[in-house]
């Protein structure tokens, strides 16, 4: 499939979804429920459940350890139960990770938070950049998504 025909299809899609979103962690600089809706809902393509959990670096580290072999807490980990329809999936943001990346590349706090709920979103549809092919695919999308949410590309380093 071409990214002229995936970029059409998130634009034009008829999108239903369920979402949940547990904060394991105080709320104070995590952005609300309304937003992290509204991130998901631009980067899907067909009708989803979805829960986002935000967590501390300690769940973060655990599951991190537990899936992914890994001895250190990443930004996101994405679950996917179904990629049939309804598409079924988890996505676990881990706040300090976040806010520490936010502050070392100079990004703004919100922004990189959409960033990172898009970029779950889109491995919930089966999205990845494991090969260069891929990642040219998936950062454009995401690139695409985010600036027609009023963020800047999260791929130019901000100076």
């Amino acid at each position: 499939m071409s990214l002229i025909k995936n970029l059409n299809e998130f634009s034009s899609c008829g999108k239903t979804l369920k979402l949940t979103v547990q904060f394991a962690v105080d709320k104070t600089n995590i952005p609300g429920r309304q937003l992290f809706r509204k991130w998901a809902t631009a980067a899907l393509n067909k009708p989803a459940e979805i829960v986002i959990r935000i967590v501390g670096m300690q769940e973060g580290e655990v599951l991190n350890r537990k899936f992914r072999g890994k001895d250190s807490a990443t930004n996101v980990l994405t679950f996917v139960y179904s990629d049939d329809v309804p598409l079924l999936g988890d996505i676990v943001l881990c706040a300090p990770v976040i806010f520490r990346e936010a502050e070392q590349q100079s990004k703004d706090l919100v922004a990189h938070y959409a960033h990172l709920t898009v970029h779950g979103v889109l491995h919930l549809q089966g999205y990845d950049h494991i090969s260069d092919k891929d990642a040219v695919v998936m950062e454009s999308l995401e690139t695409k998504i985010i600036t027609r949410l009023n963020y800047p590309d999260p791929y130019v380093i901000q100076q």
